[in-house]
């Protein structure tokens, strides 16, 4: 971390204003991915998309962002942070302007697309200048990694709220529309703010990055059509075997080739592995949360969108307050395993909580607010601890991958569980009869949050046997505040 401090120095006055530029970038390919969701039906049926169809306006961006961000992280690299932060936000802007000018599916789709090849590009690029400007001192990176956290958390659950309202008061296009002032503005000022960053001489693995996004669709893609084909139909079994296939094929050539995507020795970092596999646990269960919770308030208990947004304020304020103020100062007295495991302990008994506790008579006080604030304290404990764990190790060469490693783990995390998430509240609803159509849905909501549950605690095991305890005196877990 000290080397990379040296190269953008602590002293900079603008660290802090580049910081907010930062957490901004963040907050919005964050958001991207929930700012949707009360819009769907206006989408649907502004558009004429096909209820199986659907899916693919929050799919499309997902999976490409996700599915990019490897790519994202060593184009940084090789190019300067600051350049590709701001190609990023070029794409995302143009792409933004497509979406909400979209005159079928098939635009929109692309668009979204497009928004998620964007921000694999910031995403990267904007946390390892985060870490390159704050690393070297670990008062002020515990300080910036709250407000990065802050703004992450807070972009999902803070996009279901907006999209609410900008669905409600303005309409469907305004959803993708609203990132272009921003996109803008974050273009002008981040000549100013932000340093160029390290650059090094190297080749681009094009093939690896075939291969890897290729995998990931094919996977995530499988997932989400099983439901409607059956998990044992000739379509799923090859989607999902071809996905593997590659998967299989791209670690092959990261192995085999002199400059891959991926340097397979980069997972010899201590935590780096269990990091990210500690992200992907978090992502698997805060993403189905906010989703499914929103689906409960305005189908079960008849919210408007509107409402339904305000319902969720609640966990954005707590989180926000709770990483920027606290989380920093519990990791320096505990460290990062402690608040990790508690973090997801806490945010997998609030699903078990929804699971029980979430009757089609419910009110927001009684039913909402208590686990909503559970699961909210839940991410603010385990967030930055499990991108601390997949980032403090690495070498400063290797600052962009190490990232888009981390923001990868977390958005396929989200993808991939959320499609089985669906798959597991659509089954459960099929097969339910002889009830009220309201009560068989929310059968299904009180299903996908159970096995939310399950797959956050079984991250706190998995963080409990594998997180490795720094010796006294090493920085990397414990952040003084």
């Amino acid at each position: 971390m000290n080397n990379q401090a040296q190269t953008l120095p602590q002293a900079d006055p603008k660290r802090w204003m580049a910081l907010a530029l930062l957490c901004l970038a963040n907050f919005m390919v964050i958001m991207d991915t929930s700012i949707i969701g009360v819009a769907l039906p206006a989408i649907k049926e502004a558009l004429g998309y096909t209820q199986a169809s659907l899916q693919w306006v929050f799919n499309a961006y997902v999976i490409f962002f996700g599915g990019l961000l490897l790519l994202g992280g060593r184009l940084s690299d090789l190019f300067g942070q600051r350049r590709i932060f701001m190609w990023g936000f070029s794409i995302l802007t143009l792409a933004s302007l497509l979406a909400g000018l979209a005159w079928n599916e098939e635009a929109l789709n692309v668009g979204r697309a497009l928004q998620g090849f964007g921000s694999a590009l910031i995403a990267p690029s904007a946390l390892t200048i985060v870490m390159m400007l704050f690393g070297g001192n670990p008062k002020e990176l515990g300080k910036a990694l709250g407000f990065w956290g802050a703004s992450a958390a807070a972009g999902g659950s803070a996009g279901v709220f907006l999209g609410g309202v900008i669905t409600e008061w303005l309409s469907w296009q305004w959803t993708f529309l609203i990132n272009v002032p921003v996109g803008i503005i974050a273009l002008l000022l981040s000549p100013g703010l932000l340093a160029k960053g390290m650059r090094r001489k190297g080749s681009i693995d094009v093939i690896g990055s075939i291969f890897v996004t290729a995998a990931l669709v094919l996977v995530v893609y499988g997932i989400v059509t099983a439901e409607h084909n059956g998990w044992g139909a000739p379509s799923t079994l090859w989607t999902l075997i071809s996905g593997i296939v590659l998967f299989i094929l791209f670690l092959i050539v990261q192995a085999t080739k002199k400059e891959p995507l991926v340097p397979l020795k980069i997972f010899k970092t201590p935590n780096l592995a269990a990091g990210n596999i500690a992200l992907i646990m978090l992502a698997g269960s805060w993403i189905p949360l906010w989703y499914f919770l929103n689906l409960y308030m305005q189908q079960v208990l008849k919210f408007s969108a509107f409402a339904g947004g305000v319902g969720l304020l609640p966990m954005t304020v707590l989180i926000t307050i709770f990483m920027i103020l606290i989380t920093g100062k519990l990791i320096g007295k505990f460290g990062i395993k402690t608040n990790l495991v508690i973090g997801l302990i806490a945010l997998g008994g609030s699903m078990l909580l929804f699971a029980s506790n979430t009757p089609v008579d419910g009110n927001f006080i009684a039913n909402v607010l208590p686990a909503s604030l559970l699961g909210a304290l839940g991410m603010s404990l385990a967030y930055i601890p499990a991108t601390m764990s997949a980032m403090s190790g690495a070498k400063p060469e290797e600052a962009g991958l190490a990232s888009g490693l981390a923001n990868t783990s977390y958005q396929i995390g989200s993808a991939i569980s959320l499609a089985i998430m669906v798959a597991i509240a659509g089954s459960t609803t099929a097969s339910q009869t002889g009830i009220d159509p309201v009560s068989v849905l929310n059968e299904g909501f009180q299903q996908a949050f159970m096995w939310s549950g399950i797959v956050a605690l079984a991250g706190a095991v998995l963080a409990f046997l594998f997180i490795r305890s720094p010796k006294q005196g090493e920085a990397s877990d414990k952040v003084a505040m």
